[in-house]
């Protein structure tokens, strides 16, 4: 079968596949195969074509009809050897899918890849000097500077990171570029940035994103430690934790120790559309500096307090 193709296989899904199932599938194989997380990878660009070849035509209800009628007709005759195109304004019931060469002149014309399909004839049968005709000469232009990709590394903190945006860049060759970076970045990710290299090559982008003096990442969640005074700890209740979003509120268990870890759900780091959580490690803090009625209260309830953290030592 000449270059056929089976799209439903190329995506992994089956004949009978909803538009729904199709578009999931891809978005996933695409986010796997995208050259920007595979740079250099040539299996991974083709593998990325592909793709995008099959999920525009199996995404489409009409083409997808019509490349099912030529599957079909690939099935049962093997495909046919003559030369010439069918025409596409015929219903695709009444197609003569036996014009086609092959499977690429059949998916050219379907994608509207080619605006003169039809074979030019074969060289034997052209005189460019015969009466009535001229020869056309082409003067090829000298080629410039090769292009090159180049590679650089931007380091972000990590705020900026997590909201993207408008980032400056200075480069090696003294150029600075001002671009839009994504939401949710991360140390080691890879960002392609087309024909910003040398020359017009691409600039791959190297994300740093630097430790942050409050919060600590790690994968999709946040970690933090908040201090909390001696009678909160006791007590409990509200209290407000920073997070990436801006102040949000937590409920403080009574009798918290120091070093016991709370969750604040959602509240993590954005990484491929999912959201982690954000992880708080409270630590009880005891005041030095006291006014003269805290140190009354506090020696009142020195007085008055049972509980005894002593009481159980093993010696």
């Amino acid at each position: 079968m000449q270059n056929f193709r089976n799209y439903y296989a190329i995506l992994g899904v089956s004949a009978d596949a909803t538009v729904e199932e199709i578009k999931k599938t891809f978005r996933q194989l695409a986010r796997q195969y995208h050259p920007d997380m595979n740079p250099g990878d040539k299996v991974a660009e083709e593998k990325f074509k592909d793709l995008n070849e099959a999920y525009e035509v199996l995404s489409d209800t009409t083409k997808r009809a019509q490349y099912d009628k030529y599957k079909r007709f690939w099935d049962k005759d093997g495909g046919s050897k003559q030369r010439g195109w069918g025409n596409f304004n015929r219903a695709p019931e009444d197609m003569d899918f036996g014009q086609f060469r092959d499977f690429n002149s059949f998916v050219d014309q379907l994608l509207n890849r080619r605006d003169q399909p039809a074979d030019p004839p074969p060289a034997r049968d052209r005189d460019p000097f015969r009466p009535g005709t001229t020869k056309t000469t082409y003067t090829v232009p000298r080629s410039g500077p090769k292009p090159r990709n180049a590679e650089a590394t931007l380091t972000v903190p990590l705020d900026r990171a997590y909201t993207g945006g408008r980032e400056r860049i200075r480069l090696e060759d003294g150029r600075s570029l001002e671009v839009n970076m994504p939401a949710g970045m991360f140390t080691g990710q890879k960002v392609r940035l087309k024909g910003q290299g040398i020359n017009g090559g691409d600039l791959y982008l190297t994300i740093e994103v630097s430790p942050h003096s409050f919060f600590q990442l790690d994968g999709a969640d946040i970690y933090c430690q908040l201090p909390i005074t001696p009678a909160e700890a006791v007590l409990g209740g509200p209290i407000e934790v920073p997070t990436l979003d801006g102040l949000a509120r937590m409920m403080i268990p009574p009798g918290v120790r120091s070093g016991q870890r709370l969750r604040l759900g959602g509240k993590g780091y954005l990484i491929d559309g999912d959201r982690g959580d954000q992880i708080v490690e409270v630590q009880i803090v005891t005041p030095k500096d006291l006014t003269e009625q805290e140190r009354e209260l506090y020696e009142k309830l020195r007085q008055i307090e049972t509980f005894d953290p002593r009481a159980n030592l093993p010696i």
